[in-house]
Parts: structure tokens; sequence; C-alpha cells
């Protein structure tokens, strides 16, 4: 095991304020103060109001078996250990990856034995890590159709609610493209990709199980189900039917899962802590996201939205 680890992540939302580097020695990882390299242009820091929010450092953490958060306080990211190589589920801001790959090798466990990263979403707040990620690790990103389009290009489809928003992120070049339902065997683990669209056309969730002896617990790691949009988008436009019928269809998704452990894409969107092991998580989740739906159309029939 690694030993302990120093890890101090200081963030703004100004482009000015890079992350510190991460730097490894022979025994230990340490924070360093010099600012991102401006020759490694994956892990510059992105404009983001709240990337101090996002990247609260947060310590690597065992969730049940072999599946461990190594993310933040705010964006969550995955760790599974199948027993012949590791799985990354999401990579956060591009800035985020030294950070990420400090706790994996807290865990003990050594990046380049990272063989795939799952994408949630073609957003770069959990997106923009992955091309760093990837070069680092020799991982393969693994996408819904959609999502890999988004990923490729660094930017968000012509067609995404938040478009207006602006912003693109470190495109990614090693892809593998999955459909809803089908299932990445690695190790002693399958994971199942599942389409829950509605935030983004190509988001994916991704669930698992996860053993302890004899006791097995399903994990899900679900995508973002906020109906957020930039200013001036309609969801009870002809553009904004089919992601009205894409949350549907990922509610729906969510409340047929078998779901013991709920980690969310914005750990705050599913209750307290950095996951939710109650009964229920991942139906409450899909409940959550309805209400905040059904508002917010009733408030643009209504002319009050933005």
């Amino acid at each position: 095991m690694i030993a302990m680890m120093t890890m101090a992540v200081a963030l703004s939302g100004a482009w000015q304020i890079p992350l510190p580097i991460v730097e490894e020695t022979n025994t230990h990882v340490v924070a360093g103060t010099a600012t991102t390299p401006a020759d490694d242009p994956l892990t510059r820091p992105i404009a983001a109001s709240r990337a101090a929010e996002w990247l609260a450092p947060a310590p690597p953490e065992k969730i049940f078996g072999t599946s461990y958060l190594v993310g933040f306080g705010g964006l969550s990211v995955a760790l599974i250990d199948t027993g012949d190589g590791l799985v990354l589920v999401d990579g956060a801001l591009p800035q985020a990856a030294p950070a990420i790959l400090a706790n994996v090798r807290a865990l003990g466990f050594d990046p380049k034995d990272i063989k795939y990263i799952l994408s949630t979403e073609p957003h770069y707040d959990h997106g923009g890590g992955l091309a760093a990620l990837a070069r680092d690790s020799g991982a393969t990103v693994v996408a819904s159709a959609r999502g890999a389009e988004g990923l490729r290009a660094g930017a968000m489809a012509a067609d995404d609610p938040q478009l207006a928003y602006g912003g693109t992120w470190p495109g990614v070049d090693r892809l593998r493209v999955v459909k809803d339902g089908e299932v990445l065997a690695l190790g002693k683990i399958a994971i199942t990709a599942r389409a829950t669209p509605g935030h983004t056309m190509g988001s994916m969730s991704w669930s698992w199980p996860a053993c302890e002896g004899k006791i097995c617990k399903q994990i899900v790691f679900a995508s973002s189900l906020n109906p957020v949009t930039a200013d001036g988008y309609r969801y009870t436009s002809a553009a904004g039917a089919p992601f009205v019928a894409g949350f549907e269809k990922s509610y729906r998704k969510m409340n047929a899962l078998k779901c013991d452990i709920l980690i969310s894409a914005h750990p705050d969107n599913a209750g307290e802590g950095r996951y939710n092991a109650k009964p229920g998580a991942c139906r409450a989740y899909a409940e959550r996201s309805r209400g905040l739906l059904a508002k917010r159309l009733a408030d643009e029939r209504a002319g009050n939205a933005k």
C-alpha cells in the first residue's frame, strides 16, 4: 500500500488560477506549488464558476467489495478493481486528472492498470478529464454513440439544452461505443451500460455487482438527470420534446433497476454523503428529477422560465 498522501486542491472559477500539480516521489505523493504546465493542454484548468465546489478534496473511499470512490466533494469518480484490471467511471474536469490518479495510487493501485474509463455524459464537468486520464493510463474511454460524438469533439452537441453556455474541453481519441444494455466484462466484474437520456441525449449510467464474501450488492453509477438548461431554452418547444421523452425513459429505467447503492455524477443529487445506500435510492433519484422537470415545464407554460 502506498504511504499516506497529502493532497491540496486550490481552485477558482477564474482561468488564471490553476489546480496545483501533484507530484509523485518514490514513497509518497506530495502537493506541489507550481502551476499546470502550459505545454500540457489536457490538464489546463477550464473556466467554471463552480469548480471550487465541484473539486472539493475528498479522500479515496471504499464503497463495497472492490469498488471505490476516487473523486471529489461535488463530482463523483468511481474505481472498480475487477481482478484483471481497473475501471474508472467518469473523469471530472481536466485539471482534476492528477488528483484522481493520486487517489488511485493512494488505494495501492497502479493507474497503468486502468483498462477502461466509462463516461456518463459529453459535458466538460464529467468528460473534461477523460483525455488526460486515458493518456496517462493507456485506458480506452467507453461511451454511448451520441456521447462519443461529443467526447471526440470536446464540445456539446448542437441540440444540447446547455449549448448556449458554451465551453469546450480536450477531445478524446481512444473510444469504444456501447449500446444500451451492452455488458462490458473484465476480470470478475460485468458492467452493464444503461442509457439514461434527458440531461443529454448521450447520457449513460452504469451498473455492476460488488461482493464481499457471499454478500453481493448492485451498484448504480447514475448519469445526471438534472433538467438544467441555458437561458432561453424551452423543453416545451419542438426541439425540447425528445429530451422530455428521454427523461421519461430514464425514469422508467431507474425505477426498474436493481439498485442497492447509488452513486450519482453529482453526489448532492442523490442525497447526503458521497453515495446513497438507502432502499429505493434510484427511485428517489428519478422522482427528484421528475419533480424538477414538472416544475420547469409548468414555469415555461406560465411564462416564468428564464
